[in-house]
């Protein structure tokens, strides 16, 4: 009997040295919490909680405020024979009459990533790079720019890393005449 037990002694001191625990000396026992000590325990972790100490939100809900009601209701899609592809509203600057009929939903057709669908109809879409400034709306895109797309016979797409975006109208910085006053 003393043998068994000092073998099983023997066998978790070695397993805690190779799990990387050190011995100090004997385990230390502690008393149990009761129930009063827990209870107050979680009052005091309660009161802690950061949450309750902000203040309430007011107003609506950004969450559901102006929420697309489909991802077919926020985009334009563009299809050519049997392939579709989706980009955001806003994204196409220019439509010429020789490739407006590419614009709308063909029945069955299959939906084609966007790098997939302008990669085998690079011959009548062309791309502009726009900076995210640019798109929304902060800086304008370079008249030169313009100037050339508007020229071309393609298909114009706005693109911003190499893939569609809107870009939304200029925003004009409003200027208030000034007040003249009465002598």
């Amino acid at each position: 009997m003393k043998t068994n037990f000092f073998i099983k002694g023997m066998g978790c001191a070695v397993s805690a040295m190779l799990a990387g625990e050190v011995l100090a000396g004997p385990p230390v026992l502690q008393e149990a919490m009761t129930q009063d000590q827990l209870i107050l325990a979680r009052r005091k972790a309660d009161g802690m909680d950061p949450m309750k100490k902000m203040p309430e939100v007011k107003g609506e809900d950004p969450s559901v405020v102006n929420r697309p009601q489909s991802l077919l209701a926020s985009s334009d899609i563009i299809s050519y024979g049997r392939f579709a592809t989706l980009v955001p509203k806003r994204a196409i600057l220019q439509i010429p009459k020789s490739v407006a009929d590419r614009i709308k939903q063909e029945p069955g057709a299959i939906l084609q990533s966007w790098s997939e669908f302008y990669a085998a109809n690079r011959g009548w879409i062309t791309t502009v790079e726009v900076s995210r400034t640019q798109a929304e709306g902060n800086n304008p895109i370079a008249e030169e720019t313009q100037r050339l797309y508007s020229k071309s016979g393609n298909l114009v797409v706005a693109t911003y890393l190499g893939g569609p975006i809107s870009v939304l109208p200029l925003k004009v910085p409003v200027v208030t005449a000034p007040e003249k006053t009465k002598p």
